[in-house]
C-alpha cells in the first residue's frame, strides 16, 4: 500500500519521485506498472511543487516585512549586525 502523498514532506516526496523516474527509465515494468508509476510520479511532482510554491510565498513575505521595515526606517535595520565592527 502506498502512503498518501499529501502527508509527505517535501524530501519524501522529492526521493521518491527519484525513485519512481529511475524506475520508469530502466523501461523494465510492464504497461500497467508504468502507467501506475507515471500517475504516482504525477502526484509526488504536484506535491513538491506545492510546497516549493508555499515557500516562496513565505520567502516573499519576509522579504517584504524587511524592505518595509528598512522603508520605515527601522532602527534594527540600520544598526550594525556585530558590535566588533562597529
Amino acid at each position: 500500500m502506498q502512503i498518501d502523498v499529501t502527508t509527505l514532506t517535501y524530501e519524501q516526496a522529492r526521493a521518491e519521485l527519484v525513485d519512481v523516474v529511475q524506475r520508469l527509465e530502466q523501461g523494465s515494468s510492464s504497461l500497467e506498472d508504468s502507467m501506475n508509476l507515471w500517475e504516482r510520479g504525477e502526484a509526488l511532482a504536484a506535491h513538491c511543487q506545492t510546497w516549493l510554491d508555499g515557500a516562496r510565498t513565505r520567502l516573499r513575505a519576509v522579504a517584504a516585512e524587511r524592505d518595509a521595515a528598512a522603508s520605515a526606517g527601522s532602527p534594527a535595520d540600520t544598526a550594525p549586525h556585530d558590535s566588533k565592527d562597529a
